[in-house]
């Protein structure tokens, strides 16, 4: 087995991490034992980069008990536990390439680690494993037959590469599954950045101005998670349809220089670049607090900050204290990374319970439909999609009605009228 972790001396601590996540993840269980039984992936390679967490690792485990080999790297340099790292190579022979707080080279080498056995399916968490076999052609002559992508930031990658002609074999968009960006990229998003800054900054949000960029499904969870708490939330938009749900939902809605001046917090979670930038630095307030929950290092330029401070320093745990030449202090958490995963644990793992439920079954509907995909970026089939959300319904005890036959034959009809 080749693998590169921490230290394999941290896996019993990973092993109770992943055994709490899988006691919140029941509709992946009964996917994995149906898994186990048929093994219809028996004798497939699978690279994946995604975050190592407990709730991966129990994906990670559906997957080679359903027959895969399966190769996993990080899908980000801040977001590695390291203990379920070491448990799933140790525990469960998985080879795993992660090590949380790596660089840039070693962040690339172990992708490339993980693509050495040469896949025939890729699930990527940000779309880097796949660029990188566009780019470098690491994999070889011959394509993977499929892939999945889990974020709404890889998604709009992919589809760009699809677009221009380029991309190579299908991929299943996870983050476009109901049963995916309504509950995690709102309701797990939501809680989890509240989460990452809290236990960074032990702040009270209560009556603090906090800013959100970006009013997609995560940026909706990130506002209404924040107003729970009791803070005043202001909404940043470049889009009006967004924005005016925004004002219907009760938030204030504001362009960032206007919001620059009076926010406490700020969140950025658009899944663009620069989106806080120098004319909002030279704005802000002494001890604005500034927070990514967007997937790439990039919406707030840190580069830009840096050319604008005297010093910076660590105050707290990834809590780096930017002393601007105005004299005023900028904080910023997890280095501008997933602040969810940098500073805290990430989703719940009843919410990644339903997005890595669609993730196992679309790797085995890639294999089903082998080379009967178009090479563009397909939705999850809707059976999928309704069989993930019967099973957590199922789980929760919940139990819903069914159109009766005369129901089902008014829906369908045209001659039926008033």
């Amino acid at each position: 087995m080749s693998s590169e972790v921490k230290s394999l001396k941290l896996a019993k601590a990973g092993f109770n991490k992943i055994e709490w996540a899988d006691r919140g993840m029941p509709v992946v269980a009964s996917i994995r034992e149906e898994l186990r039984k048929s093994k219809p992936l028996k004798g497939m390679n699978i690279s994946a980069c995604l975050h190592v967490t407990a709730e991966t690792a129990n994906l990670m485990r559906t997957l080679s008990e359903g027959g895969a080999k399966v190769a996993l790297c990080a899908s980000n340099p801040l977001s590695t536990q390291d203990e379920v790292a070491a448990s799933l190579v140790k525990d469960f022979g998985i080879d795993v390439y992660a090590v949380r707080g790596v660089g840039r080279d070693a962040y690339y080498r172990h992708i490339k680690k993980a693509l050495a056995i040469e896949p025939e399916i890729t699930m990527d968490d940000g779309a880097d494993l796949v660029t990188l076999i566009h780019q470098n052609g690491v994999h070889g002559e011959r394509p993977p037959m499929g892939g999945t992508e889990e974020t709404t930031t890889g998604v709009i990658r992919l589809k760009s590469l699809a677009a221009s002609g380029k991309l190579r074999y299908p991929i299943i968009a996870i983050n476009d599954a109901d049963t995916k960006h309504f509950f995690d990229n709102r309701y797990g998003t939501g809680q989890s950045t509240v989460d990452g800054i809290i236990r960074a900054t032990n702040l009270l949000l209560a009556g603090k101005n906090f800013v959100v960029c970006g009013y997609g499904w995560c940026g909706r969870g990130v506002a209404s998670r924040a107003r729970g708490m009791g803070a005043q939330v202001i909404v940043i938009e470049v889009d009006a349809v967004r924005a005016l749900e925004a004002v219907m939902d009760g938030f204030r809605v504001l362009p960032l220089k206007e919001a620059a001046k009076i926010g406490d917090i700020f969140v950025t979670v658009t899944g663009n670049t620069t989106v806080l930038g120098k004319e909002h630095f030279a704005l802000m307030k002494d001890g604005a607090v500034l927070a990514n929950s967007g997937h790439f290092d990039v919406e707030i330029d840190l580069k830009t900050l840096k050319t604008m401070t005297k010093s910076v320093r660590e105050t707290r745990p990834l809590v780096e204290e930017y002393l601007l030449k105005t004299g005023r202090r900028v904080f910023v958490l997890g280095q501008g990374r997933l602040v969810n995963l940098a500073c805290a644990e990430g989703h719940p793992s009843s919410v990644m319970d339903m997005s890595f439920a669609n993730q196992a079954l679309s790797v085995v509907y890639l294999k089903q439909k082998a080379g009967a995909l178009g090479r563009e970026v397909i939705d999850v089939p809707k059976e999928i999609d309704k069989k993930v959300a019967a099973l957590k319904l199922k789980t929760l005890g919940i139990s819903i009605d069914t159109l009766s036959d005369e129901q089902e034959k008014y829906l369908n009809s045209w001659e039926l009228g008033t």
